[in-house]
Formats: C-alpha cells, sequence, structure tokens
C-alpha cells in the first residue's frame, strides 16, 4: 500500500515560517504558509497513492483536502518526527514537506515507481531536501540525520548510499525560508494560491518600507 505523506505545521501566526518575519509580519507569513500548505495538499491529492497522509504539527483547518488521512506528529527532532512518519507506513512511503508549492503532480507520481530504485530524494537548494521516498520504509536512516543545515541532504544522500539503496534524484527545488525564497517561489509557481497571495502581500510589504 503506497502511502503519499506530507508533514506540515499548523499555519499559525508565530509559530510558522518565522523567518519571513520581518519583513512580512507574522500574520502575513502565516498566510503564506498556509496558501503554500493548501498548494501542496491540493497537487498531493491529485497523485494517485493508497493513501494520502497529512502529518501534522496542531489542528486541521479548511484547508485539509477530504482524501487526506490526518496523523499527529511525535514529539522530538525532526528527525525523530520523520522517522515516526515513514514507520506508521505498512509499505512503500514518499514524504515531502509544505514549503514547495511549485511542486507538480508529474513530479510526485515519478517518485511512486519502485521498478527502478529503493529509494527517492529530492535535493532542496539549500543544502537539505524537499522529498524523501523509500520502497521499504526505515526509520533508522533518518535518526540522527543532522536537520536544518546546509549539509542535511548530503548526510541522508550518503545514508541511502551506504545502505545500499539505488536511489533516484529527483530535481533540485527551492524551499519558502525567506522572503527572497518566496519571491523566487512565487516566480515559479504561477497559478497558485501562494504566487497568488505573494503578488498582494510584496507589493504592500515594499510600500510600508518606503
Amino acid at each position: 500500500m503506497t502511502a503519499l505523506l506530507v508533514i506540515a505545521k499548523q499555519p499559525l501566526p508565530g509559530r510558522v515560517k518565522t523567518r519571513l518575519t520581518p519583513p512580512f509580519t507574522p500574520v502575513q507569513a502565516a498566510a503564506l504558509a498556509e496558501a503554500a500548505l493548501a498548494d501542496t495538499l491540493a497537487v498531493a491529492a491529485r497523485v494517485p497513492a493508497a493513501r494520502h497522509v497529512l502529518v501534522l504539527d496542531g489542528e486541521p483547518g479548511a484547508w485539509l483536502p477530504p482524501c487526506f488521512e490526518v496523523v499527529p506528529q511525535v514529539a522530538g527532532g525532526l528527525d525523530v518526527r520523520l522517522a515516526a512518519a515513514f514507520a506508521g507506513c505498512d509499505g512503500p512511503a514518499l514524504l515531502i514537506g509544505m514549503d514547495t508549492p511549485q511542486i507538480t503532480p508529474g513530479s510526485l507520481t515519478g517518485a511512486l515507481r519502485w521498478d527502478a530504485y529503493d529509494a527517492w530524494f529530492g535535493p532542496a537548494a539549500d543544502g537539505g531536501f524537499w522529498a524523501l521516498g523509500l520502497r521499504s520504509p526505515e526509520p533508522s536512516l533518518l535518526l540522527g540525520v543532522p536537520m536544518s543545515r546546509a549539509d542535511t541532504g548530503g548526510v541522508l544522500f550518503e545514508r541511502l548510499r551506504a545502505a545500499g539503496l539505488r536511489t533516484g534524484r529527483l530535481p533540485v527545488l527551492r524551499d519558502v525560508d525567506t522572503a527572497e525564497d518566496a519571491r523566487h517561489v512565487a516566480a515559479e509557481a504561477t497559478g497558485t494560491r501562494f504566487a497568488a497571495l505573494h503578488a498582494v502581500l510584496a507589493p504592500a510589504r515594499a510600500g510600508a518600507g518606503t
């Protein structure tokens, strides 16, 4: 039973996208986070997986599509929470975050094919990763990986290689962490909620600084 997992945090002001503040306000940063999450879930819902799972820190909102089941994140560091998400799967699983609203159904559908690969790795431009797929979920691959560092993706990829896993690489994507990231992603993710909201908030932010 193939699972598509989205790990996310409830988009509340002051709790999400704090690196967008400043220049955005906490309320604006949370709104951008909610738009990115809604875009990500909408794309994921169109991918033909047997299970669609939101691994959530917080409470679900109106942005949650009906096809998703919700499981709470466990306590602990991000490596522990990611490992627990995979531990809850009884078959192949692909996990993505909420910070790449530029993803497409095609980019995810390909990463749910396991005929040639044992794992899928989606590197992020900041040195992290935006996607990880495992044909046989093994939580220990994630435990102890240093998170939110420039070498996070490299450490994880080396673990996959050392485990002897045939690993397919997905395109490098940019996470939305900073205002500069948001600008680049909005330009790439045309037609999304995130891009539309950014177009409204960014001019207002620029005007406020003059």
